[in-house]
């Protein structure tokens, strides 16, 4: 294990990495109204979400393999710079088509980010001490949920919303300085192979599920042709990804990783629990500016509850993890008070208090706090050394397409029954896919209130999903059996103590 000063620089060039990513998320939060004021296209909305996710996701695994098999600096180093240059573009953007475009292109690179810092943390830091460093890294991320908004906020009020993304340059640049001085690969290589048919059967079929909920009753019937075949195609792609996963000598996400208990039971709660919150939350500072008609910088102000409820929670379930070496109530606790805290946010209305916003916020939170910190601690510590990346990366993924899936339902639930509530009604030119803050100031005030209680109930619908979604989390997290917390990282020795057990259940 590397000595305690180098193992520090190495889990600060670590968190920086996660700041960038992290920000980024954060960021684009609170400016997603103006920029479809800009551009128009409130009915895509999500999909400057999606694109990013779902690009994330796709290379996830991928990135995981490869940095088990060539070295996670170099791997790390051109996630960044791939990184960059999406946000680059995106701040170039003059049309929703490019800005999505651009997203996907921040998420081949952000997907690196995730998966091979959170590998890089399995390296150097043992397993009964990681819970501690997870629930700091989720600080991190909770620090970014403040700055982020703020920031975000910040440029779309005083400089413009393009500089959302040209922020993360220096922030960029600066990581990756820091990486490359404080990170030392160990020269160490094998053979490989590296599984890109199975790689590209993920991303077909991933896509064919992002699209299939994007547009499923929004643009294209249930039942028509196209969305059959998206169907059909994700069926397939998915049946052949498994085959190949079976067989593969280097597979992408190689099928042993279900039979432990902890992959199996965190990755389907990670799922849900992405989906539920990415899909949810991305509409709260819509709310916020929307409807409590807010500025940017003040909806980034009002998140800031709900970031130190993820604080509370992450931080907390760590030290707990660390100081009994126990974990299997946590993430079931966690997911409880999620469900609670969903269910309080369809309880919103045009005129709720601003306290009680905040306060539902918090618990929202609490909530999520425990799967950051417990289920990539609980999961690097029952799988083998030569399979950590994978494990890593594998977690992340199926959370990152849980979050993908998310979004896309819960945008096409949200837009479907916005359009219903607004059938009818008199709008301005554009409709409601050019529906602003602006636009809904300027509106008379007897069409201004309907706008803007249809708003509120058209979220209703999302938060209760995610509620449901939650519960789900919730029982799957009963299945959850605990392995005790090693005292020592996984430095060069053959790991002998995770065995594969038979099954995933309790």
């Amino acid at each position: 294990m590397p000595e305690a000063s180098s193992t520090r620089l190495i889990l600060a060039s670590v968190a920086g990495m996660l700041l960038l990513a992290a920000l980024d998320q954060t960021i684009v939060s609170t400016a997603l109204p103006t920029i479809v004021a800009d551009l128009g296209g409130l009915d895509r909305l999500s999909w400057v979400v999606t694109a990013y996710l779902l690009s994330s996701t796709v290379v996830g695994p991928l990135y995981g393999k490869l940095g088990d098999l060539y070295g996670r600096k170099i791997m790390m180093q051109l996630s960044v710079s791939i990184f960059l240059i999406g946000s680059a573009l995106a701040g170039l953007s003059g049309s929703m088509p490019f800005l999505i475009a651009s997203r996907a292109i921040q998420g081949l690179g952000g997907g690196g980010l995730f998966v091979l810092a959170l590998t890089v943390v399995g390296d150097v830091v043992a397993p009964r001490e990681r819970g501690k460093i997870q629930g700091i890294f989720a600080g991190v991320f909770g620090m970014a949920s403040v700055i982020g908004p703020l920031l975000g906020g910040f440029f779309v009020d005083n400089l413009s919303w393009r500089w959302i993304f040209y922020v993360n340059l220096p922030v960029g640049l600066a990581a990756l300085a820091i990486f490359a001085t404080a990170f030392r690969p160990t020269g160490r290589r094998i053979s490989h192979r590296v599984d890109y048919a199975g790689a590209a059967l993920l991303a077909t079929a991933l896509s064919a599920i992002v699209l299939y909920s994007s547009l499923s009753g929004q643009s294209y019937e249930l039942t028509s042709p196209t969305m059959l075949s998206l169907a059909a195609v994700a069926v397939v792609a998915l049946a052949g990804f498994v085959f190949v996963e079976l067989r593969a000598k280097e597979p992408v996400l190689p099928m042993q990783l279900f039979t432990y208990n902890n992959f199996a039971v965190m990755g389907t709660v990670g799922f849900v629990i992405g989906a539920a919150m990415f899909g949810a939350l991305t509409f709260l500072p819509f709310y916020l500016q929307a409807v409590k008609g807010v500025s940017p910088t003040v909806s980034g102000l009002q998140l800031i509850p709900m970031t130190l409820g993820i604080l509370v929670g992450s931080i907390g379930s760590g030290q707990v993890m660390s100081r009994t070496g126990h974990y299997r109530w946590l993430p079931a606790l966690g997911a409880a008070v999620l469900v609670a805290g969903f269910l309080l946010l369809t309880r919103l209305e045009p005129d709720t208090d601003d306290w009680l916003v905040a306060a539902y916020m918090f618990v929202v939170g609490l909530g999520m706090g425990p799967s950051m910190s417990v289920g990539m601690t609980s999961i690097q510590n029952a799988v083998p050394r030569e399979m950590m990346g994978v494990g890593t990366a594998g977690f992340t993924t199926l959370r990152q397409i849980g979050g993908s899936v998310g979004v896309a339902l819960f945008g096409t639930l949200f837009t479907n029954t916005l359009a219903a509530k607004f059938e009818g009604m008199p709008m301005p030119s554009g409709g409601i896919r050019s529906l602003g803050t602006e636009m809904i100031g300027r509106m008379p005030a007897p069409i201004r209130e309907k706008v803007l209680n249809g708003i509120t109930d058209a979220l209703h619908p999302v938060f209760a999903a995610a509620a449901a979604l939650a519960a789900v989390a919730f029982l799957a997290s009963l299945l959850l059996k605990e392995i005790e917390l090693r005292k020592t990282a996984r430095a060069d020795e053959a790991e002998a103590e995770a065995e594969p057990e038979t099954g995933a259940g309790a």
